[in-house]
C-alpha cells in the first residue's frame, strides 16, 4: 500500500456522500445500538459547555449536543462533509487538514471543556495532533477518544500497522480506505507522549454480542512535575 496516508485522505473525499447516507439512514447498526450512545453519555457525564469535535464528519454528534444544551464546535478535513453538517443546522465549523491542526497554522478556538474524536484518528502519527489539541483545552478539560477496540478489530493480527477497510456490505460506491490499528498499549503510549494521562476506559458492547463494539477512553492533560513548577516559580 503506497502513503497510506494520502490515500485516507483521499478515500473520505470520494466515500463522503456514501458516508452521509449511510450515518444518517441509521446503516451502521453498532452506531445504532451501542457507539453513538456511548459517547454522547460520556460527554455528559463530563457536563461540559463547550465541546469540539475533532473529525466531525456530517455533524450528527454536533446537533445532538447542541439539542442537549451544549455549545459543540467542529473541524473536518473534507469540505463535502462540513457542508453538509453546516446544512443540517450546524454553524461552528472549520475545514481543516489534521495536519494544519497538529503545526497550528489554523485557529479554531481554544478553552474547550472537552475534546471528541469519534472514530476519527485513523492515521499512524497522532501525536503531534494530540499535543497541538491538548493546548486547546480549558484549566481541567479532557480529550475523549472513542475508537475501534484493539481486539475485536485485530482479526488475528495484534500488531500496530495499517490496514484496509472495504465496506463490504455497505450500499453505494465506496473506495477502500486504508487506516492504521494500534494496540492498547501504543494507544496509551501515545497519549503519554502527547502530554495526557489516561483516566478512564470504557469498553461499550453490544447487547446481543460478546465482543466490545469500540474502545472508549478519557484522558486529561498531565499535571507538570515539581521540578517544572519550581522552574517557573510556583
Amino acid at each position: 500500500m503506497s502513503d497510506p496516508q494520502s490515500s485516507l485522505l483521499q478515500s473520505w473525499h470520494h466515500n463522503a456522500r456514501s458516508w452521509i447516507e449511510a450515518v444518517r439512514s441509521g446503516a451502521i447498526e453498532s452506531r445504532r445500538q451501542v457507539t453513538d450512545q456511548a459517547i454522547l453519555l460520556a460527554i455528559q457525564g463530563r457536563q461540559p459547555e463547550r465541546v469540539l469535535d475533532l473529525g466531525c464528519g456530517e455533524g450528527w454528534l454536533l446537533r445532538a449536543l447542541a439539542d442537549r444544551g451544549i455549545e459543540a464546535v467542529g473541524v473536518d478535513g473534507d469540505a463535502t462533509l462540513v457542508d453538509a453538517a453546516r446544512a443540517a443546522g450546524s454553524s461552528r465549523l472549520h475545514v481543516a487538514s489534521y495536519e494544519a491542526l497538529a503545526e497550528s497554522r489554523v485557529n479554531i478556538g481554544k478553552d474547550y471543556d472537552l475534546i471528541c474524536a469519534n472514530f476519527a484518528l485513523l492515521h499512524q502519527d497522532i501525536i503531534p495532533l494530540l499535543a497541538a489539541i491538548n493546548a486547546l483545552l480549558a484549566p481541567g478539560g479532557a480529550l475523549l477518544i472513542q475508537t475501534l477496540h484493539p481486539w475485536t478489530a485485530a482479526a488475528g493480527d495484534y500488531q500496530d500497522g495499517w490496514r484496509e477497510e472495504t465496506f463490504d456490505g455497505f450500499k453505494g460506491q465506496w473506495h477502500s480506505m486504508p487506516w492504521y490499528f494500534r494496540t492498547l498499549s501504543s494507544w496509551l503510549r501515545a497519549l503519554d507522549m502527547a502530554g495526557f494521562r489516561l483516566v478512564e476506559l470504557q469498553e461499550p458492547q453490544h447487547p446481543q454480542s460478546p465482543l466490545p463494539q469500540s474502545l472508549l477512553m478519557v484522558a486529561e492533560p498531565t499535571p507538570p512535575c515539581r521540578s517544572e513548577l519550581a522552574r517557573d516559580g510556583r
